[in-house]
């Protein structure tokens, strides 16, 4: 009996192999990707956050501050770090209890538009008033004949720095309020206050 030749195996087609090869890439891709933003998610970076409210205009002390690790990624560069906070800066707005430190909230002492003054309140200041919240400064001036005017607003944006309350009975609910101010508010703040103008320290509206 005459044996029967072995069927030829055809060769594989070229096409094949390629799409073989692409899958294996387009697997390894995504297999590196994930590791890569895995790894990514887990670096941390020291930055600093406030331990305390710190207003507007107010010097940032390192004494004042903790050092946290966080994952911020892309946004490591907007945030303090011990390389970025400058020494004497400034808080450019008011920084929270507990809030990270960024950068854009910091700024030069030499070109704050800010100074801080002490106001005695003649009326009771709100409970609810602290370090960081925005008021108002009303004024009642004596005119010429000792007859005191209408109140008016004299300082419309100010923040809160500090207060004082007096809860003796003597004080009657009286307070002094350290505020931060704008510089050209200053003239007209130091004018009333040797003019014996009454000074009320309000929230102002809307107030952050």
């Amino acid at each position: 009996m005459t044996a029967q030749p072995a069927p030829r195996q055809r060769p594989r087609a070229l096409w094949a192999d390629a799409r073989f090869v692409i899958g294996a890439v387009l697997v390894v891709a995504s297999i590196v990707g994930v590791w890569m933003v895995v790894a990514a998610a887990r670096q941390t970076m020291p930055v600093y956050t406030a331990t305390r409210t710190i207003p507007a205009g107010e010097r940032v002390e390192p004494g004042e501050l903790r050092v946290v690790e966080v994952a911020l990624g892309t946004l490591d560069a907007a945030y303090a770090s011990g390389e970025s906070l400058a020494d004497g800066a400034v808080a450019t707005r008011t920084i929270h209890a507990g809030e990270l430190i960024p950068v854009a909230a910091l700024g030069d002492p030499d070109a704050a538009r800010t100074t801080t003054v002490v106001v005695p309140s003649s009326t009771a200041v709100p409970a609810s008033v602290s370090t960081g919240t925005v008021v108002e400064i009303w004024a009642a001036p004596v005119d010429a004949d000792g007859v005191r005017q209408e109140p008016r607003i004299l300082v419309a944006d100010a923040t809160v720095a500090a207060v004082t309350r007096d809860e003796s009975m003597m004080g009657a609910g009286a307070a002094s309020v350290e505020l931060v101010i704008p510089r050209a508010d200053v003239a007209a703040v130091l004018a009333a206050l040797a003019g014996e103008a009454s000074l009320s320290v309000v929230p102002a509206t809307g107030g952050r």
